[in-house]
Formats: structure tokens, sequence, C-alpha cells
């Protein structure tokens, strides 16, 4: 089949990679437009891109999905079938141009975690499975029918880079499975029960301040769930701290936000029991362990 592929960052380019090496021929593929970054304000390629023009695939970058010159450049592709990981919302004028239609990839076992971010919101939550979801694009945002699932163990020591990692790898086995499907018609649309759906909001600065009268495990999993990036964060002394690892003591002494050091260790009271940070980064600092944090500063 000859399909479009849209997607942005490091999280797709997996299943772009597995499209590539298929039986199916890649035809184009959609990312953001370059954007200048660092401090020599380069432009610089999304991670999709790059891909793509190291394997020579045509590459559209449109400001503006309603734009009649992105329009008409896609229309020329004759693609059959859009598929969609980790971009922007598409209007119906893009995902209904296919014969075969347009499906998404979504870091979910829909319909939990509808939205942004839901990949951080499971490990804040504390779940111990997840999954992840292809369904065909309709009006409201991750809505579709369900084409396949599959799901996967969120680990105790997994944070958001790690697990991450994992679901980029089987979500690129599950788009050419999809793929496959849509190909050959052997599968069936099964629609979503909206009484259980739950958000899965942008992430703001508000979700990464800890809050030290949340339990330690609360806030344990809020640090793995936003670890490594943006980072939960906490103000002492008018300076701010990132946290990128931490382990729960089972101790209690330390009232919520009261602190304690030895040589090595960092504790924290919660409004549960004490809370040990593993990894963290001063205000405008690398990211250090708790003991050589210890070694040349102090709160």
């Amino acid at each position: 089949m000859r399909v479009v592929f849209f997607g942005t960052p490091d999280f797709a380019v997996p299943s772009l990679e597995k499209l590539t090496k298929s039986n199916h021929n890649v035809v184009g593929v959609v990312t953001a437009p370059d954007k200048k970054r660092g401090r020599g304000r380069k432009l610089s390629y999304t991670p999709v891109k790059e891909f793509a023009v190291q394997n020579d695939i045509m590459v559209l970058q449109p400001e503006k999905m309603k734009g009649p010159d992105f329009i008409e450049s896609l229309k020329a592709l004759n693609a059959d079938l859009f598929v969609v990981v980790a971009f922007r919302i598409l209007p119906e004028v893009i995902y209904a141009m296919p014969k075969k239609g347009s499906f998404n990839l979504h870091g979910s076992l829909l319909p939990k975690y509808r939205g942004a971010a839901p990949i951080q919101w499971a490990v804040m939550n504390g779940d111990t499975e997840t999954g992840l979801t292809t369904f065909s694009l309709q009006k409201k945002v991750d809505t579709g029918q369900v084409i396949k699932k599959v799901s996967l163990p969120i680990e105790p020591a997994d944070n958001l880079g790690t697990l991450h990692d994992k679901m980029s790898m089987l979500g690129a086995e599950l788009v050419l499975d999809t793929v496959n499907m849509v190909e050959s018609g052997d599968y069936k649309l099964l629609p979503q029960d909206d009484s259980l759906a739950t958000p899965a909001p942008k992430i703001t600065k508000e979700t990464c301040q800890i809050n030290w009268n949340d339990s330690a495990d609360t806030i344990h999993n809020q640090i793995r769930g936003l670890s490594p990036y943006p980072g939960a964060f906490f103000v002492l002394n008018e300076k701010q701290y990132k946290v990128y690892k931490s382990e729960l003591t089972g101790m209690y002494g330390l009232k919520p936000g009261e602190y304690r050091t030895t040589k090595k260790e960092i504790y924290f009271g919660t409004g549960e029991e004490e809370i040990s940070i593993l990894e963290i980064q001063p205000e405008g600092r690398k990211r250090i362990t708790a003991e050589d944090f210890l070694r040349g500063y102090q709160f």
C-alpha cells in the first residue's frame, strides 16, 4: 500500500523505520516545520525528518494543515492510508482523504488516558500496566473506533524515559500490524466506551511542582512520571531544585517539606512518610547524585 506517515518526535521514528522496511511504500512524510534551537539558534530538523531525509523519503512541513498548497501536495501522493504517530490534530479534510482512511497510534489503552500526556499520567498515577492503541481518526480527539490494542507492564523501576522507549518500539510493531490488517480488510472497528474515559492533559508547571503534603508514594510516582523531562521540582529558600530519582524509605519523623541530610543522603518529609532524593539538579546546574550534591552544595 501507498502510505503517508505523519509524525515529529523520537517516539515516532521506530514506527516509520518499521514501515520503510516492510512491503508497504512510504510515499511521503509529514512533520513539523524546522525550528531554531540551542544557543547558536541553528535550524534543526525534527527526528522524523532526519530519518526521512536519510532514507530519501519526500518530506512535507506545513505551517497550516488546511493550507491549499499542502492539501494539493498530499493529494498528489495518491496514498491509500495515512498513519499518524505523535503528531498534531488533523482536520477532517486531511484524515478523510485516503481511500482506506487514517489511523493514529496512541500511548495508552483507550479510552483510558485520552489527551496529550498518556505515558506521563500512567506513571504518575502509579499504574502497573499500560499499553498502546491504534484507532481510526474522527473529529473528537482520541475517540475514534479501536483497531488493535497491546499492553505492557509498568515496572517499579520504570520512569517516563524508560517506558517511552519501550512503548516506542512496541508501538512500531503495532503500527505495522495495523497497516497489514487495514490492507487485508481482516479487522473490526470497536467503539470506545466513553463512560470509561480518563483524561491525560498536557503537562504544565503546576503538574511538575512537588507538594510535600502529598504522600511519599504520590511524590515518588510524580518524580518517575516526569523524569527525565520536564522534571518534578520543589522550591526551597527561593531556589528551584529538580528531582529525577527518588526512593521510598518507610521512615517517619520529618514534617511535610522538612528535610535532613547525611553525608550521602537527602530525606524530605511528606504527608505520610519520608522520601529519599537520589538524583537532583540545583537551579542553573547539572543533574547529579545526592552524594555529589552534598559534597558541594547545601540547601
